[in-house]
């Protein structure tokens, strides 16, 4: 009995110490946990200090003589779009000097759409260049005149840039499930389905991906609309012009382009007047002559008297 009592208190020792011992261990390992995690809070701090400060000093404007601002897209997505509108003495030469600064900075035209040739003459050009270049190609292209405007807008795509990220990996994902649910099915009726799904799921994923090629060009690649105007060309302004002479001014060239029309459609239906018209005319008046002349009717003579019939004697 005695035996059995002192096996059973060493058993409950040992077990007293082992608890004690994975006690201890659990008490160091959350111990140094909770150095490490309060370590890691005083590093992270900083780290995200430097961070923002490095984006802030980024994203921060020049120096006040320095001229522009500087817009280069460091960490975040962003759409530039310029407008402006330069009076210049010859257009034709300020659109090649326009077109030289974009080749430059290694944009290209996106479009070029020009009215007259005379001091009136205005040139519209749509500039493709890259975010990091953007001011400079403002500034360049304000210089070549007297600038009448100028309008940049920027819009922040960093959030739709992350979310097109996110939704293209998902889609991709259901993209391959569906394919391995596809090489699974057994009857075809389940192969049907499953090919239809698959179809749907890789259309999907088509289109969020040329989504995203297209903000990614928009982010890459800012847009500036320049008007070039020469000496004598009226702004939109200048243009919106009211009141009774202005509407009678208005009212004779109405009359006059409308005459101009007239005539024009005269001038080109007179060369069938007279190549049908004649000879209508030619023969219309000689079934007249006829209808008026009389029918001369040849004159009828009288047959000759037939002879009585004598009688036998």
């Amino acid at each position: 009995m005695d035996g059995r009592t002192g096996r059973r208190r060493s058993a409950l020792l040992a077990a007293t110490a082992l608890a004690a011992a994975l006690a201890l261990t659990a008490c160091g390992a959350g111990d140094s946990g909770a150095r490490d995690a309060a370590d890691t809070a005083a590093e992270v701090p900083g780290a995200n200090n430097g961070g923002a400060d490095k984006d802030s000093a980024a994203g921060a404007p020049e120096a006040a003589g320095a001229g522009a601002p500087d817009l280069r897209v460091d960490q975040r997505a962003i759409i530039y779009n310029g407008t402006m509108r330069v009076q210049v003495d010859d257009v034709d030469a300020a659109a090649r000097e326009v077109a030289a600064a974009v080749t430059r900075a290694g944009g290209f035209i996106g479009g070029d759409q020009r009215r007259s040739a005379e001091a009136d003459a205005v040139a519209e050009l749509q500039l493709r260049v890259p975010a990091a270049k953007f001011a400079g190609v403002v500034e360049e292209v304000a210089k070549l005149g007297k600038q009448q405007s100028r309008e940049i807008s920027t819009q922040d795509a960093t959030e739709e840039t992350i979310d097109l990220e996110a939704r293209i990996t998902s889609q991709r994902a259901r993209v391959d499930s569906a394919r391995r649910l596809l090489a699974r099915a057994t009857s075809i009726t389940d192969l049907v389905s499953l090919e239809n799904e698959l179809g749907r799921r890789e259309a999907d994923l088509a289109s969020l991906e040329a989504k995203k090629r297209r903000l990614a060009d928009l982010t890459a690649l800012s847009t500036i609309t320049v008007s070039l105007a020469g000496p004598a060309a009226k702004t939109a302004e200048e243009k919106t012009e009211t009141g009774f002479l202005v509407g009678l001014k208005g009212g004779w060239k109405a009359f006059v382009v409308s005459l101009t029309v007239l005539l024009t459609v005269l001038g080109a239906l007179l060369p069938w007047l007279v190549a049908l018209g004649v000879p209508l005319a030619v023969l219309l008046l000689v079934l007249r002559r006829r209808k008026k002349t009389p029918a001369l009717v040849a004159p009828v003579s009288a047959p000759p008297p037939v002879p009585a019939a004598r009688s036998a004697p």
